[in-house]
């Protein structure tokens, strides 16, 4: 039977098994996890009203949205809230043991992903710290601080510690920006500079700073800020 002739709660299925995953779109892929729509409403409908969220920002924006946006969602009962929470919380731990395995320069993508799967959905600013070994790779990630960042919200001696506590070699520092841009600030360069300096008196060294919003990530060492 045709795909076009199936009923449109199967289709994605049934198009997963003839052309694999890679060939379904994001709503597609959502509705296999959903697996049933409700009255008056489709899975694909119900998928695609999740993708389109508001505050989201599409796929990726979904995917680090807590338990209280998706219960937003008509039809969308704490079952199928919770199968989400799960796959959220299953692309963490995948890209943490990737970036956990080998350097994380080999993967510069991964750590964006990640860090847009930890911070990119938050209302608020958060400070965070990927402390990585003297081979780059990934030890812990922590979120330090909260609230507008600037030199006086952000503790280089906590920063310190906490690099001393992780036997850190290397860090990468990372925030995120609820209003969507992932341009720095003359905030984000000076308290940049502020750590690099705190940092490189125990003789570790600060990769990268990362700004991240729903779908969009800035890497200011790519852009030459370092």
């Amino acid at each position: 039977m045709p795909i076009k002739d199936l009923p449109l709660d199967a289709q994605p299925r049934e198009k997963l098994a003839q052309r694999g995953s890679a060939a379904l779109s994001d709503a597609e892929l959502l509705a296999i996890i959903l697996r049933t729509g409700m009255a008056g409403k489709t899975v694909l409908q119900m998928a695609q009203e999740l993708l389109e969220l508001p505050g989201t920002g599409g796929l990726a924006g979904l995917l680090a949205a807590d338990y209280k946006a998706l219960s937003s969602v008509k039809g969308l009962g704490p079952a199928k809230r919770a199968e989400l929470m799960a796959v959220l919380e299953l692309a963490r731990r995948a890209t943490a043991q990737q970036l956990r395995e080998r350097e994380v320069f080999a993967s510069p993508e991964a750590v964006e992903h990640y860090l847009q799967l930890h911070l990119a959905a938050k209302s608020h600013e958060v400070f965070a710290v990927l402390f990585l070994d003297s081979q780059n790779r990934l030890l812990a990630l922590e979120e330090m601080f909260r609230g507008t960042l600037t030199q006086t919200s952000v503790y280089p001696r906590e920063v310190v510690l906490r690099a001393l506590h992780h036997q850190a070699g290397a860090v990468i520092l990372a925030h995120n920006h609820p209003s969507g841009s992932v341009q720095p600030s003359h905030a984000d360069r000076s308290l940049t500079a502020t750590l690099k300096a705190a940092l490189a008196l125990i003789d570790v060294h600060v990769l990268d700073h990362i700004i991240v919003a729903p779908g969009a990530a800035l890497s200011m060492a790519t852009q030459g800020l370092m």
